[in-house]
């Protein structure tokens, strides 16, 4: 578990499909800088959980829950990509709670997680060009932009640059 002031980051449970399919996996404004299909009935969101639950069991990713409610309302993640440089895998957060900071303290939380426990010495954030909030939150943090590579969504074969963003821990 990994905890942040608003913020709880914690291995998934079968009863957190609800709360994902309403706040997340249903909404196509989650999924437009992502590389995931919204999900299109609570059925498909059962199966997404239990598939969510057995990923989680041999990675470093979460849930994202709210402290005052306990809702699940996003994910996140991260992995080792060579010696002390972790990056993140991945971040999203529900419609509902985006703009109120919640990005910028799952960022700040997965580096200090990253360099308390792995001793990391170099953290990588990636975002699409198009997703100006992404960009400005990197930005803000005093990450510095590495490489942009274009790449097509496999979802609607569209090009979108993805930029890389480098912070030295």
């Amino acid at each position: 578990m990994i905890e942040t002031k608003n913020l709880i980051l914690n291995k998934a449970k079968f009863s957190d499909w609800k709360e994902m399919y309403y706040n997340v996996w249903s909404q196509p404004e989650s999924a437009k800088y992502m590389n995931w299909k919204i999900t299109k009935s609570e059925k498909e969101a059962q199966v997404r959980i239990l598939k969510t639950i057995e990923f989680q069991k041999g990675y470093d990713t979460y849930l994202v829950y709210e402290k005052i409610s306990g809702k699940a309302i996003g994910f996140a993640g991260i992995e080792k990509v060579a010696t002390y440089t972790y990056q993140e895998t991945g971040i999203c957060l529900g419609t509902n709670y985006v703009r109120k900071g919640l990005g910028k303290q799952i960022v700040q939380c997965l580096i200090q997680y990253c360099k308390k426990e792995f001793g990391a010495q170099e953290f990588i954030y990636s975002a699409r060009e198009e997703n100006k909030v992404s960009n400005k939150l990197a930005n803000s943090l005093g990450f510095i932009l590495i490489s942009c590579e274009s790449k097509i969504d496999s979802r609607d074969g569209h090009c979108y640059n993805l930029l890389r963003y480098s912070l030295k821990l």
